[in-house]
């Protein structure tokens, strides 16, 4: 895989792409990955490559295929993504950030810190779909080259990739994409089967491919006698459809006849429905095997014509007819509109496309729960679809089962909450009723409701139905413990003779909140009615403070703009200059330093042994510049620390305890063990106030029990 190819891939569909800033990427990526090797023994260096040619292909814009190459820099090197966005602009650092995997937060389980990188890109793709494009060509890559893997590590990729990334490229439009997913998944996770089908469908392939090109010179024979130009071809059926098509109709192989499909692609609109009728007059069309998605687009914008009938041998022929633009949108999905859309502000048909991603991340904000999250996020993408109507025609799109309860909560929060019944096309239905296509649906609704029943959870379909009917059971049961906890609270005032005004107490409850980590008053109410705080210890709180003395009027730290002087550091020859220290290095007091002037991000301040200073001296030494540290500042930095350690059990007690001893701000902490010779690793970040503070620390930490040495991480 060479780099030369991808620039080939370039050049075909982009006129003038800026080249240079490619083979920067390019030459970065390979330099951070330098001596990392894929388990294939291949240089790491060629995923981040064949993951920016697979984005060639769909012909995305430039920052994609640069931030593609970066996008495992962050995850798997000492690079930070302030790094990146030095060296590459905020656009790439925020699409790298967002493909970049939660691996540096400690999460209870390995389910809990997938749910959680998945939100985090979700919430990324809602900004900028292009995270999302650059994530499946990640894991399109990953899953060509899975087999050298071991086995259970396979299985898990596959079994990740049928559940979330192929439905993912399917609710995105991306068919070409979703196909080769599933078939590689399929093969991993049932290797007998699809080997099995493979076979059976080469068997008969030749004879399949005779009928077929029957069909096709018959239909084109026919269209050229009427003037409609079109391209017809044959399409077979992916190994995974085959093998879902077998289950859900709970048949042999031998009894699926439509292995093969034809697709006719023509120029307009008006040409698809002029197809339709030419091949329903060459042959019988079956009974309710229609599909008008040219009228009724799906919500992953996919639109065709979908028709069956009885062939020329007397066995079901399915034919497709879609534009030469739907069928471009049909293959590539998402990635084709994106193209449409650079450069122009506000494309309405571009945001409706991704209204059910703006749902999902609405519904997900009451979704507290990992587990939930990713049940939830399931359900979404893989929801087909059934078109239904409200009572003055405009159109409902519910996922297959909706109920009128689903269709209630589409259409606002308190329809649902106040739904007493439902009428489909004019008659009274219950409300666990499977809606279908081209139903009319009218919610009857009562201002006496009670509000929703938990059964309702038994039967609903989407994803916004559940989350709220959970959301206002919740929020019931939270009212009473807040009111049981209130009532509580009320009746300790009066045991103790306290009496206060209601405006006056409810400024000091909302300061003694603030002061027990609480955010509002209820929250501490909610805290006495689980039984959690007692109504004594407010009583007490509300004791300690002096209402006649100005509490506002106590010193307290003002917090200034970031200039020079707040970081402790002057910049030669410059004042009121932007100052940050640079997260690869983290220098602090008494370090050697050097600045470098960012792109519009002011003075980055390194430390004068940083590898990527070193660098940056290399190719932008006119961006170099003195910096000093101004010795009468006292700040705090944050310092790297790496810890070898016997493993113990309590040792990151042990260190945590040192760190609370000497009231240590700690930003973060990793630790990792290795069976094979009984040794932990821990990385702490902490902020200190100088060098010699640095060393005074590692020494305190050096006499902990266990620790056989700490040093500072070395700069990247």
């Amino acid at each position: 895989m060479e780099l030369d190819d991808l620039l080939k891939r370039i050049k075909n569909y982009m006129d003038n792409p800026d080249i240079d800033f490619i083979k920067k990427a390019y030459n970065y990526a390979a330099a951070a990955h330098e001596g990392q090797y894929r388990v294939s023994g291949e240089p790491f260096v060629d995923h981040p490559l064949g993951v920016a040619i697979i984005l060639a292909d769909l012909e995305l814009d430039v920052v994609s295929i640069v931030s593609s190459m970066l996008h495992d820099v962050v995850e798997d090197t000492e690079i930070s993504s302030d790094d990146i966005a030095d060296e590459f602009g905020d656009e790439v650092a925020h699409l790298v950030d967002g493909v970049t995997k939660l691996t540096r937060m400690e999460f209870k389980t390995k389910e809990d810190q997938q749910a959680e990188s998945l939100r985090k890109m979700f919430v990324a793709m809602a900004e900028d779909i292009r995270v999302v494009l650059i994530k499946l060509a990640d894991r399109l890559h990953n899953m060509r080259t899975l087999n050298y893997l071991k086995k259970e590590k396979r299985i898990e990729k596959s079994q990740e990739t049928l559940e979330i990334y192929a439905p993912l490229a399917h609710r995105l439009g991306m068919s070409r994409i979703k196909w080769e997913l599933e078939d590689l998944a399929f093969r991993y996770i049932q290797p007998d089967m699809y080997y099995e089908l493979s076979q059976k469908v080469q068997a008969n392939r030749k004879q399949r491919e005779n009928d077929i090109q029957q069909a096709i010179d018959t239909l084109k024979d026919t269209l050229k006698k009427q003037n409609i130009e079109a391209e017809i071809y044959g399409r077979p059926k992916h190994l995974y459809s085959i093998y879902n098509k077998m289950q859900r109709k709970e048949v042999e192989f031998d009894e699926i006849y439509d292995l093969t499909a034809v697709r006719v692609l023509v120029e307009n609109v008006r040409e698809c429905y002029e197809v339709l009728g030419v091949i329903h007059e060459i042959w019988k069309p079956i009974p309710g095997r229609f599909k008008d998605y040219i009228a009724m687009p799906k919500s992953n914008m996919y639109q065709s014509l979908h028709t069956t009938v009885i062939g020329p041998n007397g066995d079901p022929l399915e034919v497709q007819i879609r534009t030469y633009e739907m069928h471009k949108t049909a293959e590539y999905g998402i990635a084709a509109h994106w193209r449409y859309k650079e450069g122009k502000v506000g494309d309405e048909k571009f945001e409706e496309k991704l209204s059910w991603l703006r749902r999902l991340l609405e519904w997900q904000k009451d979704l507290q729960e990992p587990q939930e999250f990713m049940e939830t996020l399931k359900i979404d993408l893989f929801e087909d679809e059934v078109f239904v109507f409200t009572p003055k025609g405009d159109v409902v799109s519910l996922p297959k089962g909706g109920s009128p309860v689903d269709f209630a909560y589409h259409i606002h929060t308190e329809v649902g909450h106040k739904c007493v019944g439902a009428k489909v096309n004019g008659k009274i239905v219950p409300l666990e009723y499977k809606l279908n296509n081209g139903d009319i649906v009218e919610v009857l609704t009562s201002k006496k409701s009670n509000g929703p029943s938990r059964d309702w959870l038994n039967f609903v379909q989407t994803s916004k139905a559940r989350s709220k009917i959970k959301q206002w059971f919740k929020k019931q049961r939270r009212d009473e413990v807040i009111q049981k906890g209130r009532d509580s609270f009320e009746k300790e005032l009066k045991k103790h003779n306290i009496s206060l005004k209601e405006k006056k107490k409810e400024k000091e409850l909302k300061r003694i909140a603030k002061d027990m980590g609480r955010k509002e008053v209820d929250d501490l109410f909610e805290e006495i009615g689980y039984s959690n705080l007692s109504p004594k210890q407010i009583i007490t709180k509300l004791d300690e403070y002096e209402p006649e003395k100005d509490i506002d009027k106590k010193i307290t730290p003002k917090v200034k703009s970031k200039s020079s002087v707040d970081k402790g550091v002057s910049v030669r020859g410059m004042e009121n200059m932007l100052v940050r220290m640079a997260k690869c290095c983290n220098p602090v007091p008494g370090d050697d330093i050097t600045g470098y002037i960012t792109r519009g991000r002011g003075v980055s301040v390194h430390r004068t042994d940083c590898r990527n200073l070193q660098r940056l001296k290399k190719s932008e030494p006119e961006r170099i510049i003195e910096v000093n540290w101004d010795r009468g500042r006292t700040e705090s930095y944050q310092v790297d620390l790496r810890i070898d350690a016997v493993n113990k059990n309590a040792l990151l007690n042990d260190i945590t305890t040192l760190i609370k001893k000497e009231k240590l701000n700690l930003l973060s902490v990793m630790a990792r063990t290795s069976k094979s010779d009984n040794r932990a690793v821990v990385n702490l970040s902490l902020e200190l106030s100088s060098i010699e503070h640095m060393h005074d620390i590692m020494k305190k930490i050096e006499s902990i029990s266990g620790v056989l040495n700490v040093n500072r991480s070395k700069p990247r």
